[in-house]
């Protein structure tokens, strides 16, 4: 699809990442002859949600979850209810934010059909990138390190472990398509291997149709660290930032910072550049996530993956640089080029997600009527929400309240800025809970406080039954 203007500008999308771009829409419009309409698409139990009172128009494209080839699947996956409401409202661009389609090639390829702009990456380019083995691939043509793996699809037990000799173990099961966490599994031994390769083979089939995975050694005791990219499809490429996700709970990410307290700022300039080069061999337009894993012994970095969209932590980025991701990406999608070099990072951000959420069950969803909520003000603060008093966290989707966002002129002043605003957030959820005690006792932990911790460290703590809660 080639970039263009355009006036009328879908959103698929819910919640907080549907108000993201309300937000910068509202702010592009104050300056505008011809403003931007923001079109909510919606599911039947948000009729009444923030996004779509607040959304300039919206529409309803049916029920929550939906029956497809015998499973049930999420609405915002309806591919053909979806393309109903884009033509139905004359939709001229689609924007996705994170989730749902944001990474599914084949919805940007119905809007390529329907000459709607979708705000991303062409379908071929994700589609490549979305392959986790054909980017690694990619990332080895461009001299983008990447740590020892099968070097392709892996079919069958016997196949594994022929590799599984050659990697060594520990190493993980992946499924080359999707994200999330989902169709991974960890293998530490031989007698562990045929059970772990049915179950992420089976898993990789029900979560994104498709089976196929491969081998990668486990890096352990590393960082999880990734580079901000935007691309204009005209050269210009900026990699805007460094981000360290390293805070994770069963491969998904709790608490975001940047920068990461790991890496030196040479280090952080080789991970742009790697960035960059890859970004641009793969002809990319818009904003990706490329992802790496950093062992600090070895000082040694390994590339992991490109998400091919914007990330739900990209706040951290936007607050020490100064950009606005959002309004870039509109910008790019309607063929505007990235001029000069971007703004360099000042002072250091860490953001956290306020869930409906117990801890005390595994952390699972505890959703309900928000029937008390107070976010707090103050210096270096930033609370982006997608609810508010007397609005219900519906069941049928994810549980975020808000993502609270603290900056300083260090990490300390930033962590303590953090902990002053979860310590003056008041939220009650009848008839369920919120993780805010969890996020206090992670962030007055002394590994989180001097940046002391990898990837497994807070796995390994719930394992201990240590959930943190204060």
């Amino acid at each position: 699809m080639v970039p263009r203007p355009f006036t009328r500008l879908a959103v698929v999308n819910r919640g907080e990442c549907a108000m993201r771009l309300v937000h910068a829409v509202r702010e592009l419009n104050d300056g505008r002859d011809e403003p931007l309409v923001v079109i909510a698409l919606y599911t039947e139990p948000e009729r009444h949600a923030m996004f779509v009172r607040e959304a300039d128009e919206a529409v309803c494209i049916g029920p929550a979850t939906f029956v497809d080839d015998g499973r049930r699947k999420n609405g915002y996956l309806d591919f053909a209810a979806l393309e109903r409401a884009l033509l139905d409202t004359q939709a001229e661009a689609v924007w996705v934010g994170w989730g749902f389609v944001a990474e599914q090639p084949e919805f940007v390829e119905r809007c390529e059909k329907l000459g709607i702009v979708f705000v991303g990456p062409d379908s071929s380019v994700m589609r490549a990138l979305g392959d986790k083995i054909r980017a690694k691939r990619l990332a080895e043509e461009c001299g983008v390190p990447v740590a020892p793996w099968s070097g392709g699809v892996v079919e069958t037990v016997d196949e594994a472990r022929h590799h599984a000799a050659r990697i060594g173990f520990p190493f993980m099961i992946k499924a080359t398509a999707g994200g999330g966490g989902r169709g991974i599994r960890r293998v530490d031994g031989p007698a562990d291997l045929e059970a772990a390769f049915h179950r992420a083979r089976d898993e990789a089939r029900a979560t994104f149709g498709d089976p196929t995975v491969f081998l990668e050694r486990l890096l352990e005791g590393a960082r999880h660290v990734e580079v901000q990219v935007i691309a204009d499809g005209l050269g210009g490429v900026w990699a805007v930032g460094v981000r360290d996700c390293t805070l994770q709970r069963r491969h998904q990410k709790v608490v975001e910072e940047s920068a990461s307290t790991a890496l030196t700022e040479a280090q952080e300039d080789d991970l742009r550049a790697a960035a960059t080069r890859l970004v641009r061999a793969a002809g990319y337009r818009n904003a990706a996530t490329v992802e790496f894993l950093y062992q600090p012994e070895e000082k040694a970095v390994s590339f992991m993956e490109v998400n091919a969209r914007l990330q739900v932590e990209h706040p951290v980025t936007e607050v020490t640089t100064g950009l606005d991701l959002v309004k870039l990406q509109l910008h790019v999608a309607a063929g505007g080029a990235l001029a000069g070099d971007p703004p360099p990072r000042a002072g250091h951000a860490i953001e956290v997600r306020l869930n409906a959420e117990d801890p005390e069950r595994g952390f699972a969803p505890a959703p309900g009527r928000v029937e008390l909520l107070r976010v707090p003000t103050g210096p270096g603060l930033r609370v982006d929400r997608g609810v508010a008093e007397g609005d219900t966290v519906p069941a049928e989707f994810d549980s975020m309240i808000a993502k609270l966002v603290a900056w300083g002129n260090d990490r300390e002043e930033a962590l303590a800025r953090l902990r002053r605003a979860l310590v003056e957030t008041a939220v009650v959820v009848r008839g369920g809970t919120t993780n805010k005690g969890f996020l206090l006792g992670l962030l007055d932990r002394a590994e989180v406080r001097n940046g002391e911790f990898d990837n497994a460290w807070l796995d390994q703590l719930a394992s201990r039954g240590d959930v943190l809660s204060t």
